[in-house]
């Protein structure tokens, strides 16, 4: 009875439903309202989902949880604009400015959340401030049992990729 206890505990309600890819894509698109939420609260823009920015997104969520690292290079160590070069289409003029925001939570967060975390972060901050930024790729993904720096714990990982062309 106690260990049944404990579980209940340490597992919070409804985390089966945070792990489905509906649940996923939701998570996702809360997190564009809420940026779009607190650039209009500053005067800017809101930002627009880009397929690219939005697949590049979502490898480097997959890859972190499966690879069990959390780092904005790529883990064999290639910097973050050039995972993201590899996912820009030929149809540029040649400038496509990027930034990135990660996070990660255990066992899992809602869109609110993680935009109270990131804005208190003073680079993140400036990455969801910044005017230039026209387009996003918002990917979060979910496991149960994260190996590497996240210890075997479930955890929910964001990957933000913001973005300009012209």
């Amino acid at each position: 009875m106690l260990v049944a206890l404990l579980a209940l505990v340490l597992v919070p309600a409804g985390l089966a439903a945070r792990t489905s890819a509906s649940s996923m894509e939701a998570l996702d698109s809360g997190v564009l309202a809420e940026l779009n939420a607190i650039r209009a609260q500053h005067g800017l823009v809101p930002l627009r989902l880009d397929a690219e920015l939005g697949a590049a997104a979502l490898a480097h969520s997959e890859q972190m949880a499966a690879d069990g690292y959390f780092h904005h290079d790529s883990d064999g160590g290639a910097p973050f604009w050039t995972r993201l070069r590899a996912y820009e289409s030929g149809s540029t003029s040649g400038y496509w400015s990027v930034g990135e925001n990660l996070l990660w939570s255990s066992p899992g967060v809602d869109p609110s959340r993680a935009l109270q975390m990131w804005m208190a972060s003073p680079d993140h901050r400036r990455n969801i401030l910044t005017a230039r930024w026209r387009d996003v790729g918002v990917a979060a993904v979910h496991v149960e049992s994260a190996p590497g720096f996240y210890g075997g714990r479930p955890v929910t990982i964001i990957t933000t990729d913001f973005g300009v062309r012209r």
